[in-house]
Protein backbone atom coordinates (compact mmCIF):
# COMPACT_ATOMS: atom_id res chain seq x y z
CA UNK A 1 0.00 0.00 0.00
CA UNK A 2 1.22 3.30 -0.97
CA UNK A 3 0.04 6.67 0.97
CA UNK A 4 0.74 9.82 -0.18
CA UNK A 5 -0.16 13.58 1.44
CA UNK A 6 -0.50 15.79 -1.80
CA UNK A 7 -0.03 19.54 -0.04
CA UNK A 8 3.46 17.60 1.24
CA UNK A 9 4.35 17.46 -2.85
CA UNK A 10 6.36 19.91 -4.49
CA UNK A 11 4.89 21.44 -7.32
CA UNK A 12 7.22 21.17 -10.47
CA UNK A 13 6.42 22.17 -14.27
CA UNK A 14 5.33 19.91 -16.75
CA UNK A 15 3.70 18.93 -20.06
CA UNK A 16 6.23 21.44 -22.05
CA UNK A 17 5.70 19.08 -25.05
CA UNK A 18 2.35 21.10 -24.97
CA UNK A 19 1.43 24.90 -24.44
CA UNK A 20 1.27 27.55 -21.86
CA UNK A 21 1.96 26.69 -18.50
CA UNK A 22 1.53 23.84 -16.41
CA UNK A 23 2.59 22.48 -13.04
CA UNK A 24 2.08 19.04 -11.16
CA UNK A 25 1.86 17.39 -8.14
CA UNK A 26 3.13 14.19 -8.74
CA UNK A 27 1.58 11.26 -6.66
CA UNK A 28 1.57 8.01 -7.72
CA UNK A 29 2.97 5.51 -10.40
CA UNK A 30 3.20 2.03 -11.36
CA UNK A 31 5.84 -0.02 -12.38
CA UNK A 32 7.71 1.39 -15.41
CA UNK A 33 7.92 -1.00 -18.60
CA UNK A 34 4.96 -2.93 -17.49
CA UNK A 35 1.69 -3.34 -19.52
CA UNK A 36 -0.15 -1.63 -16.30
CA UNK A 37 1.79 0.99 -15.60
CA UNK A 38 0.15 4.31 -14.45
CA UNK A 39 0.76 7.45 -13.01
CA UNK A 40 -1.55 9.99 -11.05
CA UNK A 41 -1.02 13.46 -10.72
CA UNK A 42 -2.71 16.78 -9.75
CA UNK A 43 -2.05 19.28 -12.31
CA UNK A 44 -2.54 23.09 -12.25
CA UNK A 45 -3.44 24.80 -15.47
CA UNK A 46 -3.35 28.48 -16.09
CA UNK A 47 -5.49 30.56 -18.73
CA UNK A 48 -2.73 30.45 -21.35
CA UNK A 49 -2.86 26.12 -21.25
CA UNK A 50 -3.60 24.94 -24.72
CA UNK A 51 -3.49 20.83 -26.22
CA UNK A 52 -4.54 20.60 -29.70
CA UNK A 53 -7.09 17.82 -30.78
CA UNK A 54 -5.26 14.51 -30.14
CA UNK A 55 -5.59 11.13 -28.92
CA UNK A 56 -3.81 8.11 -26.65
CA UNK A 57 -2.63 5.10 -26.60
CA UNK A 58 -3.35 4.73 -23.29
CA UNK A 59 -6.45 5.57 -20.95
CA UNK A 60 -7.21 8.08 -18.52
CA UNK A 61 -9.36 9.38 -15.81
CA UNK A 62 -9.75 12.87 -14.85
CA UNK A 63 -11.19 14.32 -11.65
CA UNK A 64 -12.11 18.15 -11.80
CA UNK A 65 -11.18 19.56 -8.53
CA UNK A 66 -11.58 23.17 -9.29
CA UNK A 67 -12.22 25.66 -12.63
CA UNK A 68 -13.39 24.42 -15.63
CA UNK A 69 -12.12 22.27 -18.78
CA UNK A 70 -13.02 23.05 -22.09
CA UNK A 71 -12.35 20.52 -24.84
CA UNK A 72 -14.25 22.01 -27.71
CA UNK A 73 -16.22 19.24 -29.50
CA UNK A 74 -16.33 17.29 -26.50
CA UNK A 75 -17.71 20.11 -24.46
CA UNK A 76 -16.77 20.91 -20.77
CA UNK A 77 -15.67 19.12 -17.21
CA UNK A 78 -16.48 21.71 -14.46
CA UNK A 79 -15.79 21.39 -11.08
CA UNK A 80 -16.84 18.30 -9.60
CA UNK A 81 -17.26 16.11 -12.67
CA UNK A 82 -15.33 13.07 -13.88
CA UNK A 83 -14.23 11.99 -17.23
CA UNK A 84 -12.79 8.87 -18.86
CA UNK A 85 -10.60 9.65 -21.76
CA UNK A 86 -10.84 5.62 -23.66
CA UNK A 87 -7.30 5.02 -25.81
CA UNK A 88 -7.57 5.66 -29.28
CA UNK A 89 -10.34 8.20 -29.27
CA UNK A 90 -9.48 11.74 -30.19
CA UNK A 91 -10.67 14.51 -27.68
CA UNK A 92 -10.00 18.39 -27.75
CA UNK A 93 -8.84 20.97 -28.26
CA UNK A 94 -8.01 21.60 -24.72
CA UNK A 95 -7.58 24.35 -23.20
CA UNK A 96 -8.63 26.00 -19.69
CA UNK A 97 -10.79 28.90 -18.71
CA UNK A 98 -8.64 30.39 -16.58
CA UNK A 99 -7.02 28.62 -13.41
CA UNK A 100 -8.18 24.93 -13.49
CA UNK A 101 -7.04 21.67 -10.97
CA UNK A 102 -7.09 18.32 -12.04
CA UNK A 103 -6.35 15.21 -10.62
CA UNK A 104 -5.49 12.76 -13.82
CA UNK A 105 -5.01 9.18 -13.57
CA UNK A 106 -3.36 7.83 -16.83
CA UNK A 107 -3.11 3.81 -17.17
CA UNK A 108 -2.32 1.29 -20.13
CA UNK A 109 -5.33 0.04 -21.06
CA UNK A 110 -7.22 -2.63 -22.60
CA UNK A 111 -4.98 -2.51 -25.83
CA UNK A 112 -2.06 -3.96 -24.43
CA UNK A 113 0.00 -0.62 -25.44
CA UNK A 114 0.69 -0.16 -21.74
CA UNK A 115 1.85 3.77 -20.25
CA UNK A 116 5.20 5.51 -20.23
CA UNK A 117 6.74 6.62 -17.25
CA UNK A 118 7.20 10.03 -15.85
CA UNK A 119 10.93 9.31 -16.31
CA UNK A 120 10.70 8.01 -20.15
CA UNK A 121 8.41 11.51 -21.02
CA UNK A 122 10.92 13.95 -19.65
CA UNK A 123 13.83 11.54 -21.16
CA UNK A 124 11.79 11.63 -24.80
CA UNK A 125 11.35 15.72 -24.46
CA UNK A 126 15.40 16.89 -23.64
CA UNK A 127 16.73 14.59 -26.34
CA UNK A 128 13.66 15.69 -28.85
CA UNK A 129 14.44 19.13 -28.10
CA UNK A 130 18.04 18.91 -29.53
CA UNK A 131 16.77 18.50 -32.78
CA UNK A 132 13.03 20.20 -33.14
CA UNK A 133 11.20 22.10 -31.07
CA UNK A 134 7.71 21.55 -29.22
CA UNK A 135 4.57 24.65 -29.93
CA UNK A 136 1.20 24.33 -29.46
CA UNK A 137 1.22 20.20 -28.81
CA UNK A 138 3.01 19.29 -31.75
CA UNK A 139 6.66 18.25 -32.55
CA UNK A 140 8.73 19.80 -35.26
CA UNK A 141 11.71 18.19 -36.53
CA UNK A 142 14.52 20.62 -37.51
CA UNK A 143 15.36 20.67 -40.96
CA UNK A 144 18.10 18.64 -42.09
CA UNK A 145 17.00 16.10 -39.00
CA UNK A 146 16.13 12.57 -39.83
CA UNK A 147 12.55 11.83 -38.79
CA UNK A 148 8.96 12.61 -39.68
CA UNK A 149 8.52 16.42 -39.85
CA UNK A 150 5.17 17.17 -37.59
CA UNK A 151 3.98 14.92 -34.92
CA UNK A 152 1.88 15.08 -31.59
CA UNK A 153 4.19 15.94 -29.22
CA UNK A 154 3.57 12.76 -27.02
CA UNK A 155 3.98 10.88 -30.05
CA UNK A 156 7.10 11.82 -31.16
CA UNK A 157 8.17 11.16 -27.47
CA UNK A 158 7.16 7.29 -27.27
CA UNK A 159 8.12 7.02 -30.50
CA UNK A 160 11.64 7.98 -29.72
CA UNK A 161 11.43 6.00 -26.56
CA UNK A 162 10.10 2.75 -28.04
CA UNK A 163 12.39 2.90 -31.37
CA UNK A 164 9.10 2.66 -33.80
CA UNK A 165 6.26 4.11 -34.98
CA UNK A 166 2.97 4.01 -32.63
CA UNK A 167 0.22 2.49 -34.29
CA UNK A 168 -3.17 3.82 -32.42
CA UNK A 169 -5.26 1.38 -31.14
CA UNK A 170 -9.12 1.36 -32.08
CA UNK A 171 -10.89 2.93 -30.22
CA UNK A 172 -13.52 0.92 -27.86
CA UNK A 173 -15.45 4.39 -27.02
CA UNK A 174 -15.88 7.16 -29.78
CA UNK A 175 -15.90 10.14 -27.50
CA UNK A 176 -14.73 10.53 -24.20
CA UNK A 177 -17.36 10.18 -21.12
CA UNK A 178 -17.76 12.92 -18.78
CA UNK A 179 -19.95 11.99 -15.64
CA UNK A 180 -21.64 14.40 -13.35
CA UNK A 181 -21.87 12.50 -9.79
CA UNK A 182 -24.22 15.45 -8.77
CA UNK A 183 -27.18 13.60 -10.74
CA UNK A 184 -26.23 10.28 -9.14
CA UNK A 185 -28.02 8.76 -6.22
CA UNK A 186 -25.89 7.21 -3.13
CA UNK A 187 -26.85 3.40 -2.31
CA UNK A 188 -25.73 1.48 0.78
CA UNK A 189 -22.66 -1.02 0.84
CA UNK A 190 -23.47 -4.03 1.86
CA UNK A 191 -21.71 -5.45 4.76
CA UNK A 192 -20.48 -1.95 5.40
CA UNK A 193 -22.37 0.23 8.02
CA UNK A 194 -22.51 4.22 7.22
CA UNK A 195 -20.80 3.68 3.91
CA UNK A 196 -22.75 4.75 0.70
CA UNK A 197 -21.18 4.44 -2.94
CA UNK A 198 -21.69 6.19 -6.71
CA UNK A 199 -20.92 3.80 -9.12
CA UNK A 200 -20.32 5.88 -12.04
CA UNK A 201 -19.48 3.49 -14.88
CA UNK A 202 -17.42 0.40 -15.56
CA UNK A 203 -15.47 0.50 -19.09
CA UNK A 204 -14.26 -2.14 -21.26
CA UNK A 205 -13.70 -5.44 -21.09
CA UNK A 206 -10.77 -5.26 -18.32
CA UNK A 207 -13.50 -3.26 -16.17
CA UNK A 208 -11.44 -0.20 -15.47
CA UNK A 209 -14.28 1.71 -12.99
CA UNK A 210 -15.08 4.85 -11.26
CA UNK A 211 -17.20 5.56 -8.59
CA UNK A 212 -17.52 7.93 -5.46
CA UNK A 213 -17.77 6.12 -1.69
CA UNK A 214 -18.58 8.22 1.07
CA UNK A 215 -17.71 7.04 4.53
CA UNK A 216 -20.03 8.85 7.58
CA UNK A 217 -18.11 9.96 10.62
CA UNK A 218 -17.04 7.03 13.33
CA UNK A 219 -17.88 4.36 9.73
CA UNK A 220 -15.26 1.94 8.77
CA UNK A 221 -14.58 1.23 4.95
CA UNK A 222 -12.72 -1.63 3.59
CA UNK A 223 -10.70 -0.76 0.59
CA UNK A 224 -9.74 -3.38 -2.02
CA UNK A 225 -7.07 -4.49 -4.43
CA UNK A 226 -6.08 -2.32 -7.84
CA UNK A 227 -7.52 0.90 -6.77
CA UNK A 228 -6.78 4.39 -6.57
CA UNK A 229 -7.93 6.33 -3.67
CA UNK A 230 -8.40 10.12 -3.72
CA UNK A 231 -9.75 11.78 -0.71
CA UNK A 232 -11.70 14.64 -2.04
CA UNK A 233 -12.96 15.58 1.77
CA UNK A 234 -12.87 14.93 5.29
CA UNK A 235 -10.12 13.42 7.46
CA UNK A 236 -9.42 9.81 9.16
CA UNK A 237 -7.28 6.99 9.32
CA UNK A 238 -6.23 4.31 7.16
CA UNK A 239 -4.35 1.20 8.12
CA UNK A 240 -2.85 3.20 11.39
CA UNK A 241 -1.62 6.23 9.42
CA UNK A 242 -3.68 9.87 8.78
CA UNK A 243 -5.60 10.93 5.41
CA UNK A 244 -7.06 14.11 5.07
CA UNK A 245 -8.21 16.31 1.56
CA UNK A 246 -6.38 15.36 -1.45
CA UNK A 247 -4.75 12.16 0.25
CA UNK A 248 -4.37 9.60 -2.27
CA UNK A 249 -3.72 6.12 -1.75
CA UNK A 250 -2.76 2.72 -3.68
CA UNK A 251 -3.43 -0.63 -3.22
CA UNK A 252 -2.03 -3.35 -5.40
CA UNK A 253 -2.77 -6.92 -6.02
CA UNK A 254 -3.86 -8.87 -3.07
CA UNK A 255 -4.12 -5.83 -1.17
CA UNK A 256 -6.73 -4.20 1.14
CA UNK A 257 -6.64 -1.40 3.90
CA UNK A 258 -9.64 -0.44 6.15
CA UNK A 259 -9.95 3.34 6.38
CA UNK A 260 -11.96 4.94 9.70
CA UNK A 261 -13.93 8.07 8.98
CA UNK A 262 -12.85 10.82 11.86
CA UNK A 263 -14.88 13.18 10.05
CA UNK A 264 -17.56 12.67 6.96
CA UNK A 265 -14.93 11.33 4.26
CA UNK A 266 -15.77 11.41 0.34
CA UNK A 267 -13.48 10.39 -1.74
CA UNK A 268 -13.34 8.77 -5.93
CA UNK A 269 -12.11 5.34 -5.92
CA UNK A 270 -10.61 4.57 -9.37
CA UNK A 271 -10.11 0.54 -10.41
CA UNK A 272 -7.02 -0.23 -12.45
CA UNK A 273 -8.28 -2.52 -15.60
CA UNK A 274 -7.37 -6.12 -15.12
CA UNK A 275 -4.86 -6.95 -17.43
CA UNK A 276 -3.75 -10.27 -16.69
CA UNK A 277 -2.89 -12.71 -19.30
CA UNK A 278 -2.61 -9.97 -21.74
CA UNK A 279 0.00 -9.76 -23.83
CA UNK A 280 1.60 -6.26 -25.23
CA UNK A 281 -0.14 -5.88 -28.44
CA UNK A 282 0.78 -3.63 -31.71
CA UNK A 283 -2.75 -2.70 -33.97
CA UNK A 284 -2.23 -3.79 -37.43
CA UNK A 285 -3.58 -0.10 -38.99
CA UNK A 286 -1.10 2.53 -38.50
CA UNK A 287 -2.75 6.38 -38.08
CA UNK A 288 -1.44 9.54 -37.38
CA UNK A 289 -2.13 11.96 -34.66
CA UNK A 290 -5.13 14.71 -35.02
Amino acid sequence: MKIVHSDRVEWQRGLQHRGGTFHYRHLLNGKPGTLDNFQLNIGQLEGDFFSPRHRHNFDQFRIQIEGTMNFDRNGKMAAGTVGYFPEGAAYGPQSSEGRSVTAVLQFGGASGSGYLSREEVDEGTAALKKVGTFKDGIFRRNDGEEGRRNLDGYQAIWEHINGRRMEYPKPRYRDPIVVDPANYEWLPVPGMPGVMEKALGTFTERRCAAMLVKIAAGAAYRAEERGIYLVLQGNGTVAGADYHALTAIHLDRNEEAELKARDETVMVRLVLPDLSGLQAHVPVHSEAAE
